[in-house]
C-alpha cells in the first residue's frame, strides 16, 4: 500500500504544491455545486476562487508565490480558448444563418459592456490608469490585459475585474434572461458570451449545444472587435 504521507510530501513541493491545491479547490468547487444541485448561483468557479483565496489568507502565502506554481493553469487559458470552436463548428449551420444578426448583436453589446465600466469608473472619480483597466472587462482576460495595457490600464487589476464579470455574468445570466423570457438559445447564447465571456460559455455549453455555440462564438467576436476598436476609439475620446 502506497504511503499517503510520502505522496503528501511529493505533491508538497514547489510549484507543484500550488497547482495541486488548484486542482482540488476546483474539484471541492465541482463537488459544491453538484451539492447544490446545480443552481446557477452555485457557481463552481466561484467556490474555487473563495476556497483557494481562504487558504492563501490562512497559510500567508503571497499571491505571487501561488501563481509561479499555478501559472501552468494560468497558460492553458489559450488551448482552452480554441477548443471552444468545437461546438461552433458543431452549430455552424444554425450560426451561418444568423451570422449578421449575431455580429451587431455582439457589437453593440460589447461597446455597451466597455462604456459601462467606463462611466462608472468617471463617476466614481477613478485614476486613468482605473478607468482604462475597467474598459475591456467583457473581453476574455488574455485579450482584455493585453488591451489594458496598450490602452494605459494595469493588466492585474483588468485580470481581476474580468474574473469578477465573468463569475457574475455566469451566475446571475441565467436567471436575468429567464426572468426577460429570454427563451430563443440563440439569444441567450449571445448574451452570455458577450457579458461573460470564457466563464458564461462553459456555462452555457453545460445546458444546451446551440446555446454553447452562439456563446463561443461571441466571445470570439467580442474579443476581436474590442481589441480593434477600444484602442481606436480611446485615444479618440481621452487623447
Amino acid at each position: 500500500m502506497v504511503d499517503l504521507a510520502q505522496i503528501w510530501v511529493y505533491l508538497a513541493r514547489d510549484p507543484l504544491a500550488a497547482l495541486t491545491a488548484t486542482l482540488l479547490a476546483w474539484m471541492a468547487g465541482l463537488r459544491l455545486a453538484a451539492l447544490c444541485r446545480w443552481h446557477p448561483a452555485a457557481n463552481p468557479v466561484l467556490f474555487a476562487v473563495a476556497l483557494l483565496a481562504a487558504a492563501l489568507l490562512l497559510t500567508g502565502i503571497d499571491y505571487r508565490q501561488y501563481f509561479q506554481g499555478a501559472q501552468f493553469v494560468h497558460f492553458l487559458l489559450g488551448p482552452a480558448t480554441v477548443a471552444l470552436a468545437v461546438p461552433l463548428y458543431r452549430q455552424w449551420q444554425h450560426v451561418r444563418r444568423s451570422a449578421l444578426a449575431a455580429l451587431l448583436a455582439v457589437i453593440a453589446g460589447g461597446g455597451v459592456a466597455a462604456a459601462v465600466g467606463v462611466a462608472f469608473a468617471l463617476m466614481l472619480g477613478a485614476a486613468p490608469e482605473i478607468t482604462a483597466s475597467l474598459a475591456p472587462r467583457s473581453v476574455t482576460t488574455p485579450v482584455a490585459m493585453g488591451i489594458a495595457e496598450q490602452i494605459g490600464g494595469l493588466p492585474g487589476l483588468t485580470a481581476a475585474v474580468v474574473l469578477a464579470s465573468g463569475v457574475t455574468g455566469a451566475t446571475l445570466g441565467p436567471m436575468t434572461l429567464n426572468a426577460m423570457r429570454v427563451r430563443d438559445w440563440r439569444a441567450r447564447g449571445l448574451a452570455m458570451g458577450t457579458a461573460a465571456h470564457g466563464l458564461g460559455t462553459a456555462r452555457a455549453i453545460a445546458v444546451n449545444a446551440t446555446a454553447g455555440a452562439f456563446s463561443g462564438m461571441a466571445m470570439g467576436l467580442n474579443a476581436l472587435a474590442t481589441a480593434l476598436l477600444l484602442p481606436l476609439l480611446w485615444r479618440l475620446v481621452f487623447g
